[in-house]
């Protein structure tokens, strides 16, 4: 135990992350609401390489890697505790099946630019998981400090493969296949499997060079060494050597491949909702106008915008110097959504793709490695605008259980309500039976009663819409 940390005795911290016990270098937790990170002494050297090499700073400058400080404590494991780092904090913990296609592609491409920039200071990436980048200010980032190792000459890439599975398997299907594909990575925690992203992508695929070799190849070799192993369970297979000419050849080459792959957004009735909705300009000013007065009231430091869209509202919300979270079921309204962030450089905002109806749940070992969306909430305040009829209407869930929804996930709630004579409800009730016989404002009001006191209620000029600003009870 390092004499620092053992002299400063803190108090007993409340929380090992449950994501954070794979790797014996160090692991994250929690205490009084901070996130910290006990680095091991298994993991010295490679630590120390990496302070004093210089990657450390230089990475930190190009703001790829989340900056820390170190401290004398708090010590979760004293028994083998080395230093204690606290990591800036982050305002929100993504996962890749949340991400666009641009936000998968992004964090694929800023790792592999930091295994060459770690090559320059004979280190390495021991592993190269899609859950160790996260969106901060607006940019990927690098989270896990305790991924670099000295590079050992020859040695291949030890996190080739899973750098394939996690980001290009998902990305090959994304743009050759269909976006939504990046929702395997829902039921493959670990990456995708390259001989099922193999099957799957077109005939195509084939002719390009970079998928090819490092996706279709890539998968027979696995298949080859498998049955190997199994047939001749007694013979180490030798490694190769990988010269570090050969590794930063591959490198690029994997870097050319993504970098190759395309998707663009199409034209879906969500990502085009602001041009075809029913609003008057006076009707959308009035409803921009009254959001950002409610917004004022409730002065949160976290909203969720849930069913952003391409984030009109949650640009407004930003403005007001408060993190936002923008929602949308579309990976069209995503996609736009985060070219607009990078575009303008926004970095209060993070747009994410997420079905309310199906929220992210608890993943991985124990059902809790990885936080479902509940348990990273809840948000200050939530949006729900233009929503209610499609989550009443479009999925048949009734006012209670809307109303349960939104307590859990948010203080503050503002709220559209969408009558029955609407424009928009009416598309949706032209295609079935109308059987919401509860679907009227004085029920939506007495049913969220029962959650929110309401605060304000305000109509939206030159509309028959509602807007209402409520505070959860207790």
């Amino acid at each position: 135990m390092n004499p620092k940390l053992e002299a400063n005795k803190p108090d007993t911290p409340d929380l090992l992350l449950p994501s954070s016990f794979r790797d014996p270098s160090g692991f994250v937790f929690q205490h009084n609401g901070h996130i910290y990170r006990q680095v091991n002494y298994v993991y010295r050297e490679n630590y120390q390489m990496l302070m004093d090499s210089g990657l450390y700073e230089r990475l930190v400058r190009q703001k790829r890697l989340i900056p820390h400080e170190e401290v004398d404590g708090p010590v979760l494991d004293k028994k083998c505790a080395w230093k204690i780092i606290k990591p800036e904090q982050l305002e929100f913990i993504s996962y890749p099946f949340e991400w666009c296609f641009s936000q998968l592609k992004d964090a694929a491409l800023l790792t592999l630019d930091i295994q060459l920039t770690a090559l320059e200071y004979g280190m390495t990436l021991k592993d190269a998981s899609a859950y160790n980048i996260q969106f901060h200010k607006g940019r990927p980032m690098l989270i896990d400090t305790l991924s670099f190792e000295k590079y050992v000459e020859g040695k291949p890439w030890a996190a080739y493969r899973q750098f394939c599975q996690h980001f290009l398997a998902p990305l090959a299907l994304m743009a050759k296949k269909d976006v939504e594909l990046n929702k395997l990575l829902l039921a493959y925690i670990d990456g995708i499997p390259l001989a099922l992203a193999s099957k799957l992508l077109p005939r195509a695929s084939w002719l390009n060079t970079g998928i090819l070799m490092h996706l279709h190849l890539h998968a027979a070799t696995q298949r080859k060494y498998s049955d190997l192993i199994s047939s001749k369970s007694n013979n180490k297979q030798r490694e190769p050597y990988v010269s570090k000419t050969g590794l930063i050849g591959i490198l690029h080459s994997l870097r050319k491949t993504v970098e190759g792959l395309k998707w663009e957004p199409g034209s879906t009735e969500w990502a085009d909702y602001y041009n075809i909705t029913n609003y008057s300009e006076e009707a959308f000013d009035g409803k921009q106008r009254l959001v950002r007065e409610f917004l004022e009231v409730a002065k949160p430091k976290r909203v969720w915008d849930l069913g952003a869209n391409t984030g009109v509202f949650s640009r407004i919300a930003a403005g007001l110097e408060t993190q936002v979270i923008s929602f949308d079921v579309d990976p069209s309204a995503v996609e736009h959504n985060y070219r607009i962030v990078k575009e303008q450089k926004e970095e209060n905002i993070l747009p994410l793709i997420i079905d309310l109806t199906n929220p992210s749940p608890g993943l991985g070992w124990n059902g809790n490695e990885r936080g479902s969306l509940f348990e990273r909430g809840p948000a200050d305040c939530a949006l729900a605008l233009a929503l209610i009829h499609h989550m009443a209407i479009s999925n048949n869930v009734p006012f209670e259980k809307i109303a349960e929804f939104f307590c859990r996930v948010c203080k503050y709630l503002i709220i559209e309500f969408v009558p029955k004579e609407d424009s928009q409800v009416q598309k949706l009730l032209n295609s079935r039976v109308d059987i919401f016989g509860n679907y009227y404002q004085t029920k939506f009001e007495e049913v969220f009663y029962r959650y929110f006191k309401i605060i304000r209620v305000e109509p939206i000029v030159d509309s028959n819409r509602t807007l209402y600003l409520m505070e959860r009870h207790c």
